[in-house]
């Protein structure tokens, strides 16, 4: 008559399977050894004895490339755990997306003055008959998306309550704010930049000035070169 399987039977296991479980086993009994006083100490040597002469006889290739293959795992998914916590401490303040529209005098000035004193804010001030204000406008909405901590905004200039100041031989004008502290002041701001621009030229210019933060990293790819995914 059969009965359930005990330890002894649990404990002689061959082949690769018994042998990762002698690995596993051993390596937690080391790490226990570390923090155990010492007669608790000398009880676990005396426990793993059994466990090491095992460990210590001649592995077969796939039993060595199965414990490497769980190590390599491991490490997997312990460097993307670091990339995940490492994202979540840098990434404070609030987030956006795209390029804002501000409606009126009164919106501009409350982004100015209400927004997360860590925010920086980048303001065009526009006039659709006015060359590159269009076009710098494309370009402030794929910023947007590279810099999600900080706010881009538009205002035309007749909505300011302020178009004398911004006639439209200053526009486009850029306007960066931060803490409600004007940063930078660019009026007609396509005459520092070529003919052509893209996102990158407008890029390049506010980063001269030092009035971007520093890109949020994307989580890095894994060893078969897709993104990181979620940490098991």
């Amino acid at each position: 008559m059969s009965g359930p399987a005990n330890s002894e039977d649990e404990a002689t296991q061959t082949g690769p399977k018994g042998v990762i479980s002698d690995w596993r086993k051993f390596k937690m009994e080391s790490e226990d050894q570390a923090e155990a006083t010492p007669n608790k100490r000398e009880l676990l040597r005396q426990m793993s004895e059994e466990s090491r002469d095992r460990l210590n006889r001649k592995m077969s290739i796939q039993e060595y490339e199965l414990i490497q293959e769980e190590d390599e795992s491991a490490m997997r998914r312990y460097r993307k755990q670091c990339m995940q916590e490492m994202h979540e401490r840098l990434s404070f303040g609030p987030k956006f997306e795209g390029l804002y529209e501000l409606e009126s005098g009164e919106a501009f000035l409350e982004v100015i003055e209400k927004e997360h004193h860590l925010t920086v804010v980048v303001v065009h001030v526009y006039a659709d008959s006015v060359s590159g204000c269009e076009v710098l406008n494309s370009c402030l909405n794929c910023l947007a998306s590279e810099y999600p901590s900080v706010k881009f905004c538009r205002i035309h200039a007749d909505a300011t309550g302020a178009s004398e100041r911004f006639t439209d031989d200053v526009l486009p004008a850029l306007l960066v704010y931060k803490a409600g502290e004007l940063l930078g002041n660019f009026l007609h701001v396509t005459s520092h930049l070529n003919e052509e621009f893209f996102a990158t030229d407008v890029e390049a210019f506010l980063n001269e000035y030092g009035l971007l933060p520093e890109k949020e990293f994307m989580a890095c790819p894994d060893e078969e070169g897709n993104p990181a995914s979620d940490v098991e």
